[in-house]
This record gives structure tokens, C-alpha cells and sequence, in this order.
């Protein structure tokens, strides 16, 4: 809420899990890309082919923190399986040394990378069936818990209305199909008017919804939304707060 944003860090399958978490936020709830990112060793060319040598350049995730444009305003959480990842160390230390808020999510307990950071959250999964596969049990546990941390996030942000994604951006025929629902399923109109609501307001269902609770037009929702960060409730609570229909 202070601008700051959110960092996931890792190698190999660990890193990969931060980025694809980090890269499915923007559609799902309406954000900037820049808000929750994804730094891997090796770049992203790493995401398809390994680059397992670049995990124990401690001095590379210092670095590349510094070359996102990390701040203190900004959280960052490593992810690594053994905990002795030296590029994920390297991150979160320097991260942590400017001032940032540093957690990690590692599945061996007492490890460097535990000891590095602030709030370690520490999923203990046991032997892999192959051993030393980590991309197996440890990394769903790593994909369970970084759907957690920026679910809960987004939520408190205010990027959904109850547990509907009222801020999805429709940018395809899924997406589109489920703004209608939504808009059907928070206000009452059928398909005809929620689709009439959605064309007036260029399709953005975050528009139609503050249109709607406060019966405006999409011109005054949309710069309200601009206002408050497109936190819908923010945006119908400066334009007055919900108001109910003359027709009803």
C-alpha cells in the first residue's frame, strides 16, 4: 500500500516456480506487472534450459537485486529447496541490508538461507522419491505456499470483492465469460444487462462494478478507480459509497 512491491528469488526449479507465480498475478487480479516479480539465476533464458552453475554465484543475486531496482519499500522472498543456494543467499542478505522485509520458502530446516532472512517459512516434505529431485515434492510445496503468499496479498490490497476475481482483466474469451459471470453473480442483472454494462464500459468489469454500486457513469468510475489504485471498494467509497438504484 506504500508502493513497495513483491520479489520472489531463486535457481533453477525454485526460481522457476517464483517467476511463473509472479507472472500470473497481473491477469488474475488487474495489477501492473511490476508489482509482483520474478528473479531467476541465469535470466530468463534460464526458465527453459538449466543454468545450474549460476546457483553458486552469491555475488550475482546481490547484483541482480540492485539491477531490478529493489528498495527498501520492497519485500523480498527467496525460494530454495536445500537452503544453501549461494545466489538466493546473496539475494535475500542484500536485500535485507537495505532495508527490505525478507522471508524465504526452504524445505530443510536450520539453513543458511533460514538464517538469512527475516521470516522463514520452512515446509518440511521428507525424502524425495528420486533423491535429490527437488522439483518433486519440495518444489509443489514451494508452488503451494508462493499461491498463498501473493493470494492473500492481493486480497488484502483489496484486488477482490468477497472471493470473486472482480479486477480479472478479460483479455480473452475465458476471461470475458467469467466478467460476465462475476458482474451477474455480485449485482443481480442478467445476461443481457451485464453484457449492456460491460460493452458501455469497454469490458473492464471493475468499471461496470463501480458504475453500478454507484450509479455512475464509466467516465467518473474509471477516474475514481485511477484514484485508489483500482481498488474497487476505495473507488465507490470516494464516490459516496453503494447507493441503491432509483428503480429499486
Amino acid at each position: 500500500k506504500k508502493g513497495g512491491r513483491l520479489f520472489y528469488v531463486g535457481t533453477g526449479t525454485s526460481g522457476r516456480l517464483g517467476v511463473l507465480d509472479a507472472s500470473e498475478i497481473p491477469p488474475t487480479f488487474g495489477v501492473s506487472y511490476d508489482l509482483v516479480q520474478g528473479i531467476i539465476a541465469g535470466g530468463y533464458d534460464a526458465l527453459y534450459k538449466a543454468s545450474e552453475a549460476s546457483e553458486d554465484d552469491h555475488g550475482a543475486g546481490a547484483y541482480d537485486i540492485l539491477e531490478r531496482g529493489v528498495n527498501a519499500a520492497d519485500a523480498v522472498v527467496g525460494i530454495a529447496a536445500s537452503g544453501r543456494t549461494q545466489y538466493t543467499i546473496g539475494a535475500v542478505e542484500r536485500a535485507r541490508e537495505m532495508g527490505c522485509f525478507t522471508a524465504c520458502i526452504v524445505c530443510t530446516p536450520n539453513s543458511a538461507l533460514e538464517k538469512a532472512v527475516e521470516v522463514p517459512i520452512v515446509p518440511v516434505v521428507g525424502p524425495e522419491a528420486i533423491t535429490g529431485s527437488t522439483r518433486m515434492k519440495a518444489g509443489t510445496a514451494q508452488k503451494l505456499i508462493l499461491n498463498m503468499i501473493s493470494t492473500v496479498a492481493m486480497i488484502r490490497l483489496g484486488f477482490v470483492k468477497g472471493n470473486r476475481m472482480t479486477n480479472v482483466r478479460p483479455s480473452n474469451a475465458k476471461l470475458r465469460e467469467r466478467s460476465l459471470r462475476i458482474l451477474m453473480a455480485e449485482t443481480g442483472l442478467d445476461a443481457i444487462a451485464a453484457e449492456e454494462m460491460l460493452f458501455k464500459a469497454g469490458g473492464d468489469l471493475r468499471v461496470v462494478l463501480v458504475m453500478y454500486l454507484t450509479q455512475t457513469d464509466a467516465e467518473t468510475a474509471r477516474e475514481a478507480l485511477a484514484a485508489n489504485r483500482f481498488v474497487i471498494a476505495d473507488a465507490v467509497h470516494q464516490l459516496g459509497g453503494e447507493r441503491v438504484p432509483e428503480s429499486e
